[in-house]
């Protein structure tokens, strides 16, 4: 089985991560996979450099990310350019370790992609787990964490797909608006519904 993991900014989906290791799941991290494909001598940070010009690797070889950002960050076709070649790059290598996993005989494989609908890569999965909170904790949440005004937290959740659509495309919800160990009985509970084997879990 491939689970789908997913949720909003700052709705606790790291921590339901963190949680999953301990089963001893195989996990795909997007957010990984997209700094281990822009990887010095990678083929996708040649294709960076080919299009923005060799001054964007910095001088240990890595992608300078500031430089790319300021030139992006005003430049819709630039940032067309760069997702052109980056999305396809991660799509690819996400796809390749969750059949490595499927290859070695994993009966079940988290693929923890945070803007799974927004990228539309539900095909990418079996079952879907949603982590949400309340508006109001997502909210506060988000200002604390990050240390940002109402209105920025807001603008930040806007560029979302918003909770309550995500909960209705989940084949599972978990609520993670109260303590650490309501969140990982709900997880348990889950995990046994869909009759995902726990595995030499470390107390």
């Amino acid at each position: 089985m491939i689970i789908g993991l997913t949720g909003s900014i700052a709705s606790g989906k790291s921590t339901v991560a963190k949680m999953l290791e301990a089963y001893k799941l195989p996990i795909v991290d997007a957010d990984l996979v997209a700094r281990q494909v822009v990887e010095p001598g990678t083929n996708t940070l040649q294709q960076i450099a080919e299009a923005f010009g060799p001054e964007v690797i910095a001088t240990d070889g890595t992608m300078d990310r500031a430089k790319v950002g300021a030139i992006i960050f005003h430049d819709e076709e630039k940032r067309a350019v760069l997702n052109g070649i980056i999305h396809p790059a991660i799509r690819a290598e996400m796809i390749r370790q969750r059949d490595g996993h499927v290859a070695k005989g994993e009966q079940t494989v988290i693929m923890d992609i945070p803007l799974l609908f927004e990228s539309k890569l539900q095909h990418f999965v079996e079952k879907i787990l949603v982590v949400t909170v309340s508006e109001k904790n997502q909210l506060d949440r988000l200002m604390k964490r990050n240390g940002l005004s109402m209105e920025e937290a807001r603008a930040r959740i806007a560029t979302q797909i918003p909770v309550a659509e995500k909960e209705a495309l989940a084949d599972a919800v978990i609520f993670n608006n109260g303590t650490l160990e309501e969140t990982a009985e709900q997880l348990e509970q889950i995990l046994k519904q869909w009759q995902v084997t726990r595995v030499a879990i470390s107390e």
